[in-house]
């Protein structure tokens, strides 16, 4: 079975230029077929100050109107995309950036109100197209997806990356690979004290997970993530780890199991 590594890196450690230039050469140095997943947003909430456009959160997720859309897809799919393709390539890598949109790789609708929240232009995935992502692949080239899809009207819409990177993993395990998802960031892994990177909670299976949740030791936007890797193991992923972007080896952080 062909075997594939997909490395999520989140925007806390886009922002931090020695986290990124180590999780860069260690992504390069990784053997095999390969894809770099990447979010943005405290880049993208930065840009939006700078515009007068206010950010706001529910439970570690973006609420997108129409000017926060304009934002996050020139940040998202643009400067934050294009700066790691061109970091990649100086590294020896044949990287190519992409959003859900080209080549039709990830297929959302717009999210309808939850719980009462409108979450404006937020796209839940319908679909990703494995085998389009594959054909890359068989082409020698590294995919590094930008956190947007498309409603396949002609509208883009903001994407959670941790959701892109699950069902990007999820798809490529369906096309017959055997996937390995890391979700790297700027903590050693889940953590039972949020201040004591030495606190790694080991693994996590779902009962674990609503404990947690319960007792809020998992919140804000560890939720996404940890749901979104209980997603992927549940859809046959074979591996799915949470760790620090310095740590991307396999060897740290919390496993992810069903």
């Amino acid at each position: 079975m062909k075997t594939i590594t997909i490395v999520k890196v989140g925007g806390a450690v886009v922002e931090d230029e020695a986290q990124l230039t180590q999780l860069l050469r260690d992504f390069t140095a990784i053997e095999g077929a390969k894809i770099l997943v990447h979010g943005g947003g405290r880049r993208a909430t930065k840009i939006a100050e700078r515009l007068g456009i206010e950010t706001k959160m529910v439970d570690g997720r973006r609420i997108t109107d129409a000017d926060m859309l304009e934002v996050v897809t020139m940040v998202y799919g643009g400067l934050v995309n294009k700066n790691v393709v061109a970091r990649l390539q100086a590294l020896g890598c044949d990287a190519i950036g992409l959003t859900g949109a080209d080549a039709n790789i990830l297929l959302s609708a717009k999210r309808p109100l939850k719980n009462g929240v409108d979450f404006g232009f937020v796209g839940d995935v319908k679909q990703a197209n494995g085998s389009k992502i594959a054909h890359l692949i068989n082409a020698g080239l590294i995919p590094v997806i930008a956190p947007l899809t498309h409603d396949g009207q002609g509208h883009m819409l903001n994407t959670n990356a941790d959701t892109m990177a699950s069902e990007t993993a999820k798809a490529m395990a369906a096309a017959g690979y055997d996937v390995t998802l890391i979700y790297a960031f700027e903590k050693a892994g889940v953590l039972r004290d949020a201040d004591d990177d030495n606190s790694v909670i080991e693994k996590i299976n779902h009962a674990d997970f609503e404990a947690y949740k319960a007792d809020s030791t998992i919140s804000g936007g560890m939720l996404p993530k940890t749901e979104n890797a209980l997603a992927a193991v549940d859809a046959g992923v074979k591996r799915v780890i949470i760790t620090k972007a310095t740590a991307i080896d396999g060897m740290h952080g919390t496993v992810i199991t069903n």
